[in-house]
């Protein structure tokens, strides 16, 4: 029996009247309902442009493909650049690095906030550096002010993967807004849920009309009249219904998937806001627990979910302690992948390095593990959670 899940559904008559809406259109490929979420999400987050994609994975990639996609030889990438990511994420932040033939170098991370180690990162930063492709982990933000201090002398593109950590800031800033371009997520254990689906934030108009041509085939009847791609379309449609300018793919959203954004976003403030409420409770319960240590916050995480990492003088093991928690009815996973480089039947594919030592990493993947956050009062479930950990 499940007391504490790891999340629950989002959705009430409002999305289905819009699944509803949808099918009664009969228009069930992207259409009006995913460009109306595209504004109001680029809206919402403080973005000039918004792609809707169907998965969060997706968003990164077409990201990648992108920056090798650009004239602007300032944010043009080549096989063989070194990007720089952390070294817990999930495996598709890496994968589209992988798949386009680029250098990874892998740099541990903080242990206390679960991002990336600035010190680290400052460190393992040289000339062949061409991007950083920074993750917001469980909902929180990175340092944005000393990352970007570390760049700006330096002509290193800045990319976040903010797919966990949908309405979190930095300094009154939306996180997945501090690059050149941001991911964003709304699977199902997300901040929002679209049954499946992405998004791309950026304020680069040749790089959002690069992302509207390669999510659809790499065509041109998605892109303005005048746009950065191919320069000014015919008025004839005929002409431009299969004219395709670079190699896309087809990772368009659902216009189900819009519909039920567009009444998601309405919510997200108040989920975000009851979140907040729980991680306080949660830090009240946890934050001073003598053999756990917690998250810690930097700027105003979002908080997908409560981390707890056992300490060294830990009584019990990971596995000890995933065994009370399922005695309890309490759902819990590891901290994203863990440390990804234990997955070495999947490097095997991958040109990479490891830039630092990766302790840290190497600790939460022995030590770690997260439970849910959701958009409801979890006072009872985290009351339990304490209880069961006393």
């Amino acid at each position: 029996m499940t007391n504490y899940s790891l999340a629950s559904s989002t959705w009430d008559d409002n999305e289905l009247d819009a699944i509803k809406r949808v099918i009664e259109s009969d228009m069930f490929t992207m259409g009006k309902e995913v460009a109306k979420y595209e504004k109001e999400f680029a809206d919402f987050f403080g973005s000039k442009y918004a792609v809707m994609v169907n998965s969060g994975s997706t968003a990164n990639l077409l990201m990648i493909a992108a920056l090798f996609f650009t004239k602007n030889p300032e944010l043009k990438l080549q096989r063989g650049d070194e990007v720089i990511v952390p070294a817990v994420s999930w495996s598709t932040t890496y994968f589209p690095l992988q798949q386009y033939g680029l250098k990874v170098k892998f740099v541990d991370i903080d242990r206390k906030t679960l991002n990336i180690d600035l010190d680290k990162l400052e460190d393992a930063i040289t000339p062949k550096t061409k991007a950083i492709f920074a993750v917001n982990l469980l909902g929180n933000p990175n340092d944005f002010a000393r990352l970007n201090s570390i760049i700006e002398e330096r002509n290193i593109i800045l990319l976040e993967d903010n797919c966990e950590s949908m309405g979190a800031t930095f300094n009154g800033k939306q996180a997945g807004t501090f690059g050149i371009m941001g991911s964003y997520s709304s699977f199902f254990s997300h901040h929002i849920a679209t049954m499946e689906g992405g998004c791309i934030t950026t304020d680069d108009e040749e790089l959002y009309h690069i992302l509207l041509c390669i999510r659809a085939h790499g065509w041109t009847r998605n892109l303005p009249k005048e746009n950065l791609v191919s320069g000014i379309k015919s008025d004839d449609p005929f002409e431009e219904s299969f004219k395709f300018m670079l190699p896309g793919y087809n990772v368009r959203p659902l216009e189900m998937s819009g519909a039920i954004g567009i009444e998601q976003l309405k919510k997200l403030p108040s989920f975000i806001e009851q979140r907040r409420k729980n991680a306080h409770l949660f830090i009240e319960l946890f934050g001073s627990h003598p053999y756990i240590e917690i998250q810690q916050e930097v700027g105003e995480s979002s908080w997908f979910g409560f981390s707890l990492v056992l300490k060294e003088n830990s009584p019990i093991t990971r596995e000890q302690l995933i065994t009370v928690l399922r005695e309890h009815g309490i759902e819990c996973r590891p901290i994203v992948t863990g440390n990804f480089l234990k997955n070495k039947e999947v490097l095997e594919f991958f040109d990479y390095e490891i830039g630092s030592s990766i302790e840290c990493a190497e600790y939460i993947e022995e030590h770690g593990l997260f439970v849910g956050n959701h958009q409801v009062d979890l006072t009872e479930q985290l009351t339990l959670l304490s209880n069961a950990l006393l």
